[in-house]
């Protein structure tokens, strides 16, 4: 099989290559994204491999429906940049659901430690032989109450890791995880109760309707002051403008992004040599109690082997069988894994 592999970064050529040698499958690798002028590149494959950032929305899908390419295979989770619905019938959607959820719940962590424990202003410092303790205090995680929002298995990694730091934690999920709450240091919460008594909180969920700016302006106002917000799922979850408020009226104390809603044309690329045209994030950045990583919380060696594995599995069961338990469809409006098999 031959896939169209776009918005390709150096690091994903070798496990690629690597796992597509072993199965027979073919991967041309494209810099750009996929979107509605670089769809015409797909001409002569059988399938498009794709990533967070590329669009393949109602006229990509027509498109690739219209030059017989029929599989669409997500190298991430989220597919969110997917119109699932017009894809109903016209395209096989697959993703890869899990590909190592202790490398975004361990960023995430990593995230607030070097927030509450000042370490980048620290190593900033030690680069000029400055050792002056002034202005790092920070606070103990231990006995904290952290919010968290969404319990798959990247949420409940990063539970699992909190509460080794001595953390309570309140928990949100649309579908609760049987067995999780435990009466005492772990509670499933409505998002009120949880906005009102966490230290802390973060971001495991999907971006759907429902929790598309999640946290916002009314969000922030329940919160308690000098809350600090985490998220490491989807940018969209977070109105920026509101979170940009909260932090200017001091009540989010800090702040740790690793997605931001208007990245698609920004992360992944070097900006550096550019002036920032997106001004809410360009303040943000400059916020002393902000930190922000570049959509980096996945990138790890393991769940780069992973990711690669799975995606290719992925195209071989489709390819052989015309079926794949990661297949997404749409059932009723509603994006699902599909569990019967043949979506169409």
């Amino acid at each position: 099989m031959r896939i169209a592999f776009f918005d390709t970064k150096p690091y994903d050529k070798p496990s690629f290559e690597k796992y597509g040698a072993k199965h027979g499958v073919t991967f041309k690798f494209f810099e750009t994204k996929l979107n509605e002028d670089t769809v015409d590149l797909v001409n002569g494959f059988d399938g498009v491999c794709v990533f967070v950032n590329d669009t393949v929305n109602s006229k990509v899908i027509d498109s690739l429906y219209e030059k017989g390419v029929k599989l669409v295979a997500l190298r991430c989770a989220g597919f969110n940049n997917v119109d699932m619905n017009h894809a109903f019938g016209k395209v096989h959607v697959l993703r890869v659901p899990a590909y190592s959820p202790y490398a975004v719940a361990e960023h995430t962590m990593a995230l607030l430690l070097t927030s509450v424990r000042r370490i980048h202003k620290a190593y900033i410092r030690s680069k000029d032989f400055n050792f002056s303790l002034s202005n790092l205090t920070g606070f103990d995680l231990h006995g904290k109450t952290v919010g968290v929002i969404g319990t798959g298995r990247i949420g409940r990694v990063f539970i699992d890791i909190c509460r080794g730091f001595g953390m309570k934690v309140l928990a949100y999920d649309k579908f609760p995880v049987p067995k999780l709450d435990n009466g005492d240091t772990i509670r499933y919460v409505e998002l009120d109760e949880l906005f009102c008594n966490s230290d802390i909180i973060s971001l495991h969920c999907p971006l759907t309707d429902e929790t598309h700016h999640i946290i916002d302006e009314a969000a922030i106002e329940k919160c308690k002051k000098g809350v600090v917000l985490l998220n490491t799922s989807r940018g969209a979850l977070v109105d920026a403008e509101a979170l940009l408020q909260g932090i200017k009226s001091r009540k989010v104390g800090a702040a740790c992004l690793d997605v931001y809603e208007e990245e698609s044309d920004l992360f992944f690329e070097d900006n550096s040599g550019h002036i920032m045209e997106d001004d809410t994030l360009a303040r943000l950045i400059t916020m002393p109690n902000v930190l922000v990583t570049s959509h980096q919380a996945f990138l790890t060696e393991e769940a780069l082997e992973n990711i690669a594995q799975t995606t290719v599995e992925n195209i071989i069961q489709m390819a052989s069988t015309n079926q794949c338990p990661n297949e997404v469809c749409t059932k009723n409006g509603t994006p699902e894994d599909c569990k019967t098999g043949k979506c169409f």
